[in-house]
């Protein structure tokens, strides 16, 4: 005789595990959703395992329920939010905590989350300042002698991205096969 089925989970069931899961990434331990809902501590693993939920070490709980340590990790993902152009995934990823933390983390310290679009505008500023410098920095070793190919083969570009960047740099070109230093322009008559 074949045993019976395995009873499938219920809409009841996923609720449950969709409502531990939120009060688990708020902060709570496992032990109080036990205590809050009378399921047992394994069917109360089994459901935030079902719901998807990522797990902390004690030590991430503690750290998160501590005032002191929670307003300092807040502050830090502030900082590196506002500072330097970090997304929610980025700052889940620096505090160790979910997404959903890390943004209750943000507020709490007084940030302002953003729209994906002002992120992308952040993180283009930063990548053309830094893109500037290196044409910069390009410009003077060109202009102190080195070959196009040379840099290209120092910086691990293309022949054709350092052209652009020399060019983005305002850089004087020399004329083809003279590899020494640029010589001043003549003065017409």
């Amino acid at each position: 005789m074949n045993p019976p089925p395995r009873p499938t989970a219920d809409h009841d069931d996923q609720v449950t595990a969709q409502a531990l899961r939120e009060q688990y990434e708020s902060g709570s331990t496992v032990d109080q959703l036990v205590a809050s809902s009378g399921l047992s501590y394994g069917t109360v693993l089994n459901r935030l395992h079902e719901a998807g939920t990522v797990m902390r070490t004690s030590w991430q709980t503690r750290r998160l329920r501590d005032g002191q340590a929670r307003r300092n990790l807040a502050a830090r993902l502030r900082r590196l939010y506002e500072q330097q152009g970090a997304t929610l995934t980025e700052l889940a990823a620096a505090g160790s905590v979910t997404r959903r933390v890390a943004r209750r983390l943000l507020i709490e310290a007084g940030g302002t989350p953003r729209s994906t679009q002002q992120t992308l505008r952040i993180r283009s500023a930063a990548s053309t300042a830094r893109r500037m410098k290196l044409a910069l920095s390009l410009r003077a070793r060109y202009e102190a002698g080195a070959t196009v190919p040379d840099l290209a083969a120092e910086c691990s570009y293309s022949v054709g991205t350092v052209y652009r960047l020399l060019h983005q740099a305002g850089t004087r070109m020399r004329t083809k096969h003279n590899h020494g230093p640029a010589r001043a322009p003549r003065k017409r008559s």
